[in-house]
């Protein structure tokens, strides 16, 4: 909801699903389906604060840099644009933020 409220389509190149219909009643969402390249699943995304998480919990975050090699610097601008819009993702791999291949 948050991304449709800002009208965030893409970041830095990278397409994002939009929400088309979400039910709370059946806990279901219905989105578009992105092409290459792309950043998805914000299941494990808080708004407006990054979440409060035992230091261990960051180390491991940290960690999932090297999932990204070389691209890593393209990865963190991708997250300081959705940080900027009180977005903070955790979920990091190369099946949420993936590249051309």
């Amino acid at each position: 909801m948050r991304l449709r409220e800002i009208g965030l389509v893409e970041v830095r190149g990278f397409n994002v699903p939009q929400l088309l219909r979400c039910d709370d009643e059946y806990r279901v969402i219905e989105m578009t389906i992105v092409a290459r390249p792309f950043v998805l699943d914000f299941a494990a995304t808080w708004l407006d604060e990054p979440p409060d998480f035992p230091q261990d919990e960051w180390q491991e975050s940290l960690e999932k840099r090297e999932q990204f090699g070389e691209r890593w610097p393209e990865v963190q601008q991708v997250l300081a644009v959705l940080r900027s819009h009180g977005l903070f993702m955790f979920d990091l791999s190369p099946t949420n933020i993936a590249f051309h291949r």
